[in-house]
């Protein structure tokens, strides 16, 4: 069975919005291009542009109303949307942009957490969870498996993959680390390590509230805390909704 690319996905600012593709263009320097492209560090975080820990930032492990954020980009600009929330266009690169969204995010931050403090423009890396430019890959079987364990469909959203593939036997993606490169449109990826997960994916990407214990149902279905595979780039190019795996 060919094994295809069936959703992109790509998040422009950490944590604030996921946003559906139908390309993507991949660098070894960049990763996914845009992804992660901004970050909204927290009161607690110290003041730096560069990578930092994802507990440094506004994050949906731990403000899950955050997850039902939308995004759209046009050009230099973002529209995000939620359902308690009137839709916020901005340019983040502007002081009344970053201002704007402070505000925006209001109570969807819990009060209980270090607020809103600083938006930064990632390093061109993007602001991912590892420390390297990374592109994350999902298989629609194991979601499948996934969805058969929760009696009800897991939403692919809830765990913030860039790039869905299908026709893969469910959980063969956790054993492409340490194998070949594989091909995707004009771009080559190296398969670096299964991703551990954290309670982000118990927030509904519809309504923000947690409603799934993910890393219950991984324990006891598959003795794991993985799901889906984080690569690097070993070649640039465009990658698009359609293409064949080899």
């Amino acid at each position: 069975m060919t094994v295809t690319l069936a959703h992109i996905w790509r998040h422009p600012v950490k944590g604030l919005g996921s946003e559906a593709c139908q390309s993507v263009e991949l660098t070894p320097e960049g990763a996914v291009e845009g992804d992660r492209a901004w970050a909204f560090l927290n009161a607690a975080a110290p003041d730096s542009d560069a990578w930092q820990p994802r507990r440094n930032y506004l994050q949906v492990a731990a403000g899950p109303r955050l997850a039902a954020i939308t995004a759209r980009s046009s050009g230099a600009g973002l529209t995000l949307t939620h359902p308690d929330r009137a839709p916020l266009a901005l340019d983040p690169a502007t002081p009344d942009g970053r201002d704007a969204l402070a505000d925006w995010i209001g109570d969807l931050w819990p009060s209980d957490r270090p607020g809103p403090a600083r938006l930064v423009r990632a390093p061109r890396m993007g602001m991912t969870d590892s420390d390297f430019a990374s592109v994350s890959i999902g298989n629609l079987a194991s979601l499948r498996d996934l969805s058969a364990r929760a009696g009800q469909p897991v939403d692919m959203r809830r765990f913030r993959i860039n790039l869905w593939l299908d026709g893969l036997a469910p959980w063969a993606e956790l054993e492409m680390p340490g194998g070949p490169d594989i091909t995707l449109g004009s771009a080559r990826l190296r398969p670096v390590a299964p991703i551990e997960r954290c309670r982000a994916p118990d927030a509904n990407p519809d309504t923000g509230t947690r409603d799934l214990g993910i890393l219950k149902l991984l324990a006891e279905g598959w003795d794991t805390r993985d799901f889906g595979v984080v690569c690097t780039v070993s070649r640039a190019g465009t990658v698009s909704v359609g293409d064949a795996l080899t």
